[in-house]
């Protein structure tokens, strides 16, 4: 008789869906800095290029992957981002309001915690996107996660194949997928892609209300619990108004 892995392959998809993450971190509360003149009257995440918000093209991923809801906070400009994902059904949109407070993405993590839920969950930049490559990052990414090893799985792209990278990359990464940070002085061969999967353990019972991701990312590489899974496609960082031209012009050429 046959396994059955090979006599029912739906059987197969339906398990890999059953991985995905239903929960997503979307950050979107940022000032915008590096984007002024524009984000004095546009929230960066609401930035068009390609025709597009930025922001939507992190939101249509997570709907396609069949992710269920997207808790997405908001500080800067945030009446503009609340109206526009309200006319939004997939994924279900949860505001965490940071008006009051800008919190950074770590302080943001706690506040949102009971939102999130108790398994792990995506937390996804709204200033970057990638045109996608032959297979679904998303769902590549979510096979790949295996909480009894990694704290942080990321999805990482090539540094110097990318669009709008202008550091010297952040990890390198063994054969095993395991990400080191990079040495100072030196040259890493991958950059955050603003996508990953995170344990929600990592952020209960911190008091702190105000903190960065990084340093996170940075505690679970010592570890040797960071892991990263490399992007198929081309990731485009939109951080400057100079970078929407050059990511305008990859997305006409990924078209021809």
């Amino acid at each position: 008789m046959n396994p059955p892995s090979i006599r029912n392959p739906s059987l197969i998809q339906s398990q890999k869906r059953a991985k995905m993450p239903g929960a997503a971190m979307v950050f979107a509360a940022g000032l915008g800095t590096r984007m002024r003149p524009i984000t004095d009257a546009c929230p960066k995440p609401l930035v068009r290029v390609g025709g597009r918000a930025l922001m939507d093209y992190t939101l249509d991923a997570l709907a396609q992957a069949g992710v269920e809801r997207a808790i997405v906070n908001v500080h800067w400009l945030a009446d503009q981002i609340e109206a526009h994902v309200a006319t939004r059904i997939h994924p279900q949109i949860l505001v965490s309001d940071e008006r009051e407070k800008l919190l950074d993405q770590g302080g943001g993590i706690v506040k949102a915690l009971s939102q999130l839920g108790a398994d792990p969950f995506f937390i996804c930049n709204t200033d970057a996107f990638w045109i996608e490559g032959p297979r679904s990052n998303l769902q590549a990414i979510a096979d790949a996660w295996d909480g009894d090893k990694m704290d942080v799985l990321l999805l990482v792209a090539a540094t110097a194949n990318s669009v709008g990278v202008d550091w010297p990359g952040d990890f390198t990464m063994a054969p095993g997928g395991k990400l080191t940070q990079r040495a100072e002085g030196q040259v890493a061969p991958f950059v955050y892609s603003g996508f990953g999967i995170v344990k929600p353990e990592l952020f209960e019972g911190d008091a702190r209300d105000v903190f960065r991701l990084a340093p996170i990312f940075f505690d679970a590489a010592a570890r040797g619990r960071l892991y990263g899974v490399r992007l198929d496609g081309l990731w485009l960082h939109v951080g400057t108004p100079e970078a929407i031209a050059e990511a305008e012009a990859a997305i006409a050429r990924s078209k021809r």
